[in-house]
């Protein structure tokens, strides 16, 4: 796993002092928002155990998430777009709108941006979509850990609201519970009508 700044300078050629990660969670999901993460760590910090959140167990997340958030030398931010406007813009421009937000409030002079994938539209800041970045540099991958963390706390909440999905098994992903659930009791608000299995059950009723 990269340190940024080295990343930066051995692959691009250019020096960086505040280089940030950018990463999400929540594209696939049928229900809930997409959130992203923006985060600046200091170089001289050594984080162990920081890996892609995909390859991470939700206990290993969760203790990653109490960790890294105790620590003041690491900067993180959030975005967040909710289920209305993911359908009205659609998932990938609402990534990148929430991408924006967590740089927005972000509170360093970050002058780097490394994302996972791809760049984002109508950034003025030097950046770099990086291809599976979440398991190549720390500051991205510690992005979307901090970002899934953030989410499935999230959807544990949005099932106390909404019991009969069990939001707080899935996260809003489309499996077959979730799908045989919302057969039964049609959607819920944090749907999103328009993605496929949604849209289905919709043409049904």
């Amino acid at each position: 796993m990269y340190r940024a700044k080295n990343f930066i300078e051995r692959y691009y050629g250019v020096h960086s002092n505040f280089p940030v990660g950018v990463d999400e969670a929540g594209r696939g999901p049928i229900a809930g928002p997409v959130i992203a993460c923006a985060c600046y760590i200091p170089e001289s910090l050594r984080l162990r155990g920081i890996a892609d959140s995909k390859t991470l167990s939700h206990e290993k997340r969760e203790r990653i998430f109490k960790k890294i958030t105790k620590i003041k030398e690491i900067k993180y931010s959030f975005g967040m777009v909710y289920p209305k406007t993911i359908d009205r813009i659609n998932i990938r421009n609402a990534t990148f709108v929430a991408m924006k937000r967590a740089l927005r409030r972000l509170k360093v002079p970050f002058d780097f941006i490394l994302v996972d994938g791809f760049e984002i539209p109508g950034i003025k800041v030097p950046q770099r979509g990086v291809i599976k970045g979440d398991a190549k540099i720390n500051s991205i991958a510690l992005a979307g850990i901090l970002a899934k963390v953030k989410r499935d706390k999230m959807m544990e909440k949005y099932a106390l609201r909404y019991p009969e999905y069990g939001f707080e098994k899935h996260k809003g992903y489309p499996t077959r519970e979730h799908l045989e659930k919302i057969k039964i009791f049609g959607i819920s608000p944090i749907h999103r009508k328009s993605f496929k299995p949604v849209k289905e059950v919709l043409c049904l009723r």
